[in-house]
């Protein structure tokens, strides 16, 4: 693989950079400890283009590749995590079926607004007694004259608080297999649940979702019925790849605030970053932040150029998430008692990159899909 960015990949890193830097940074802490949805920002990205960059410039979007997504999500989740979260729902899962299998109407009205951040996107999957097993997931749902009737719970949605629509996955037939649906906020039966308290990514607003006698119109079944499954495994692969660049942003964060704090902070006469205890630190947190990186972005390479990749995506987020909360741990102990101060940002890195583990399969799953690869 070529390492070398292009020119467009390198001037959108440096936009969200600036923009990570100057707008998000300063108000990161802020809004972690508000706990509210970060409007202002969230406007802002749109207005530089974001959630549409993966979209065609047809529909208002950019086409860019998956590397160069990773490498723009990448510089929010360096500024928070809790927004690119947000971030990466709108302009990934939250829409990514409304732009394979919407009808015109659903882009004119759903999927171009959702491009400006006029409304706002996001997909249910997970329900109380179904995470990584899919095959438990139950919500149904029944054909009726027109439509549907959907019944059933979701759990842990992302931005469903201030949610306008939902991509709902379904089991329909005798067959009982999944189906994907679309659902606006003011259909009748419909009901979303407060939102659930999380000890990071507080900003990014994740709720209940609960569908009873829900009526979901014939045009608002997104591709043909029992088809979900295979949809969601395309896109569980791009996900993985994303988090692992969401994983990224967190642990350059924390590396940076750890060797700035370990050039300043003094003891027994001389910085701390002097002292090879520190230095330990620092080396291998920059050693795997450079192996995550590549890793990560190699994967997204191999997913732009058509190779197989379905491995490598496991591989991606399974070492992406766990070395960069080894890093956000050593940050914290570089900066030893103001590592646990609220003041500084180590601590909201430290909390915030464990969200990391979950999103896409967590990483008992990813280990199993791993292996079986091997075997085969």
């Amino acid at each position: 693989m070529n390492f070398e960015l292009s020119q467009e990949q390198r001037i959108l890193r440096e936009t969200l950079a600036r923009f990570s830097d100057e707008r998000i940074k300063p108000r990161a802490a802020a809004i972690d400890e508000a706990g509210e949805f970060p409007h202002e920002l969230f406007m802002e990205l749109a207005d530089l283009g974001f959630f549409g960059l993966r979209y065609p410039e047809s529909l208002g979007g950019s086409g860019v590749d998956t590397l160069t997504y990773c490498l723009a999500i990448g510089e929010i989740a360096r500024g928070s995590l809790a927004l690119a979260a947000a971030a990466a729902m709108q302009s990934l899962m939250g829409t990514h079926f409304l732009h394979r299998f919407g009808n015109e109407a659903i882009h004119e009205r759903l999927l171009k607004p959702a491009i400006l951040g006029d409304k706002i996107g996001t997909i249910c999957i997970t329900e109380p007694d179904a995470g990584s097993d899919l095959s438990a997931i139950a919500t149904s749902a029944e054909k009726v004259d027109g439509g549907y009737r959907l019944n059933g719970q979701k759990t842990w949605i992302t931005s469903a608080p201030v949610a306008d629509f939902f991509t709902v996955f379904a089991r329909t037939g005798q067959d009982k297999r999944l189906t994907i649906f679309l659902v606006e906020r003011d259909s009748p039966g419909l009901n979303v649940g407060r939102a659930i308290e999380k000890m990071g990514v507080r900003a990014s607003l994740i709720s209940e979702v609960f569908f009873e006698d829900c009526f979901v119109p014939e045009d608002h079944r997104l591709g043909d019925e029992g088809r979900g499954e295979s949809g969601l495994r395309e896109i569980l692969d791009e996900i993985r790849i994303m988090t692992g660049a969401l994983a990224i942003g967190v642990a350059r964060a924390a590396l940076d605030e750890a060797v700035q704090y370990a050039a300043q902070r003094q003891q027994f006469g001389r910085p701390i970053n002097r002292f090879q205890a520190i230095q330990m630190h620092l080396a291998e947190m920059a050693t795997d932040l450079e192996a995550t990186t590549r890793l990560v972005h190699y994967t997204a390479w191999l997913k732009d150029t058509g190779a197989p990749y379905h491995r490598e995506a496991a591989m991606a987020k399974l070492f992406a998430s766990e070395r960069a909360i080894d890093i956000c741990d050593k940050a914290t102990r570089v900066l030893g008692s103001y590592g646990f101060a609220m003041e500084f940002a180590a601590q909201r890195y430290f909390r915030d990159i464990r969200f990391t583990l979950y999103g896409g399969g967590t990483n008992e799953i990813l280990k199993t899909i791993i292996a079986k690869q091997l075997m085969q």
